[in-house]
């Protein structure tokens, strides 16, 4: 089977894969999967086997190695980052006795799935506008909202950008609140040389396409409560408390030695506790391959991370030339580990201009993602979006490009190698991108 695998990974060349070429006059896509024919190799192998396609032995190997890189002691793969927010808020609210209604602060500018979760939950988002120097949420906000029933702060970095950790865990030790890290965009960014993981009760992350790692689809809860986790698990696998996975599965009596002990007080008889519900939970379970595809991206993390620096660094310098544009740095104390570069214009013309210029020269860019979320229809009930205005700026005014390891030098190049704005006539574009 392994010549058969290697044979038909040998003859592909599917165009995600890190060492496509690339010319100019392609599209430059803003992120993407940074494999090569080793996440096919793996992949193929774990379908190939056709012993366990859902979480099994693999996943269970990738929850591990994700474990130890990120310094956490317990982790769970899912089916992706949004599923991983749903069920860290609810195994949250389930370990510590919260009530419905009960209060997480979070910043309204950033990406949906960081505030539909506290709601799906039954706990009420509390909202704090952004410093529109950084694009972070404004730390100065966040002690005026804590209430007597704030139970958390959210921390979810747009861009992977860290603020100043040491301002929001002072705030949350002297108000006995819980720091909790949506780390979907920033896996890897450090604070004071330790990942923004280690400040949390805990940590989401997604390996979406666009993320850091790459499974397909998927996400991570990592924490070092173990009860947390286990709640977790428990929800994610249909409400169940059994822990057998994959080849555990086979086994008559369980890894437990107590699977058919009586597990229900009410019921006289004995039952297999493989199939005893404890909570009312989801499906949200990931596919065996992933996990495989998850422990490659692992041992490839220091380098995408150091090539999503330098990525960074090069794309802003390029942008920091043009009229009426500029980027942000990182703290002193930080080390993002960025998920793209953030452009802020000085006018809602001159985001249009650049961005349709950008995007008929093939080049992709993003918004700042939903901008302030209140101003969308599925959140507007939540909160008056004009109470937050420098979040309102946002959609006017801000865009990001790709710094992700798919950008190489040579589309970087091209970037740089654009006339100046000052020499196009009539506009502040450059004339290609």
């Amino acid at each position: 089977m392994d010549d058969l695998i290697k044979g038909l990974v040998e003859n592909a060349s599917p165009p995600y894969l890190a060492n496509s070429e690339w010319e100019p006059g392609k599209p430059v896509y803003y992120s993407g999967p940074y494999w090569d024919k080793k996440e096919l190799e793996v992949s193929l192998k774990s379908l190939l086997k056709g012993q366990w396609l859902p979480a099994g032995e693999e996943v269970s190997k990738f929850e591990r190695k994700f474990s130890r890189k990120f310094n956490k002691k317990h982790s769970l793969m899912v089916n992706s980052g949004s599923s991983a927010n749903l069920i860290m808020f609810n195994a949250l609210k389930k370990r510590f006795g919260w009530q419905d209604g009960d209060e997480i602060i979070v910043s309204c500018v950033g990406f949906p799935t960081t505030i539909a979760p506290i709601v799906q939950a039954g706990l009420k988002p509390v909202f704090v506008d952004i410093d529109f120097t950084d694009l972070n949420w404004d730390v100065s906000q966040i002690e005026d909202k804590i209430s007597l029933r704030t139970r958390g702060v959210i921390s979810s970095p747009v861009l992977a950008n860290p603020y100043d950790y040491d301002q929001i865990l002072d705030i949350c030790e002297r108000n006995k609140i819980k720091l909790i890290a949506d780390n979907c965009d920033s896996l890897g960014s450090k604070w004071n040389g330790k990942y923004l993981t280690d400040h949390a009760i805990a940590a989401s992350c997604s390996f979406y396409p666009a993320h850091h790692i790459c499974t397909g689809e998927g996400g991570m809860v990592s924490s070092d409560d173990e009860e947390l986790i286990r709640i977790a698990r428990t929800l994610a696998w249909w409400g169940r408390d059994c822990y057998c996975v994959g080849a555990q599965n086979k086994l008559s009596d369980g890894t437990c030695g107590k699977r058919f002990d009586k597990w229900i007080e009410k019921y006289d008889g004995i039952i297999d506790h493989k199939y005893v519900y404890t909570q009312m939970g989801y499906n949200l379970k990931p596919l065996d391959f992933q996990g495989a595809v998850g422990s490659v991206q692992i041992d490839k993390f220091d380098e995408i991370h150091e090539k999503r620096r330098a990525n960074k660094k090069a794309v802003q310098e390029h942008f920091e030339k043009i009229d009426g544009v500029h980027s942000v740095d990182e703290l002193p104390q930080a080390e993002a580990s960025w998920f793209g570069v953030p452009i802020i214009c000085d006018s809602k013309d001159t985001k249009t201009k650049l961005t349709r210029h950008l995007e008929d020269n093939k080049v992709q860019t993003r918004n700042y993602f939903a901008g302030n979320l209140l101003m969308h229809p599925g959140y507007s009930h939540l909160d008056y979006y004009k109470n937050y205005p420098n979040s309102c700026k946002v959609l006017d005014l801000v865009f990001f490009v790709g710094c992700s390891p798919t950008i190489t030098p040579p589309m970087i190049c091209l970037l740089y190698t654009s006339p100046s704005p000052r020499d196009v006539e009539e506009s502040r574009m450059p004339s290609s991108a």
